[in-house]
């Protein structure tokens, strides 16, 4: 159990370096091994870290895992804000738009891409009956979603997004559609990706920017 001082210690500089290194080491194991696969005794084996201080940093084994998934998961939030926040900031028409963001929609649903998308919805199947995943899941979930409804927000002051579209709305849908492709990855046969673009194509020019 993390100690009040040692709380309040975090809270006061960060992120403890022991605690930052148990998750890191974690972080690097998902590239090739399952959860399941992750023992504590392999990730202390590979940080150097002793048990004790493992359990220091951490209420138990599993609190560890959520957090790696969770680092994990918020490397793809970071680079999905990276990349939509330069979109939308240097685009000054609909024609831009609408030729740009299904390219950026190529880049996020390219077919090598999917056990990345599994991976997501994997982090995100664990928060159902646990409080403690959800909410740190929860909060990137949250800061992508209004970054997003933020950045559409803008683009609705500009005269360029649907007007009749909560941004709210625009970035869920943005992202249940780039996630929806999940449900092609795992099936034995695959649907054409040029025609699944075309389809992204009609929402972005339909939907979030139709012709006003």
């Amino acid at each position: 159990m993390v100690t009040a001082t040692a709380q309040a210690r975090e809270a006061r500089n960060g992120i403890h370096p022991t605690k930052d290194e148990l998750i890191k080491t974690v972080v690097v194991l998902l590239d090739n091994l399952t959860l399941d696969e992750i023992t504590s005794e392999r990730v202390l084996e590979i940080s150097g870290i002793s048990r004790g201080s493992l359990y220091h940093h951490f209420q138990d084994f599993a609190e560890l895992l959520e957090l790696a998934q969770v680092r994990r998961f918020s490397s793809y939030v970071n680079d999905s804000i990276e990349v939509l926040t330069e979109l939308f900031s240097t685009v000054s028409s609909r024609e831009q738009l609408v030729h740009r963001l299904p390219e950026v929609s190529k880049s996020f649903q390219a077919p090598e891409l999917a056990d990345a998308r599994i991976e997501r919805l994997t982090a995100i199947s664990k928060v159902m009956h646990n409080p403690r995943m959800a909410a740190a899941l929860g909060a990137e979930q949250e800061r992508l979603t209004e970054t997003i409804a933020d950045l559409y927000r803008d683009l609705q002051a500009r005269g360029l997004g649907n007007p009749l579209l909560q941004p709210r709305t625009a970035a869920v849908m943005f992202q249940a559609y780039t996630l929806g492709r999940t449900v092609d990855d795992f099936t034995a046969a695959h649907m054409d990706q040029d025609n699944w673009l075309y389809a992204v194509s009609l929402v972005v020019e339909n939907i979030f920017f139709p012709a006003q």
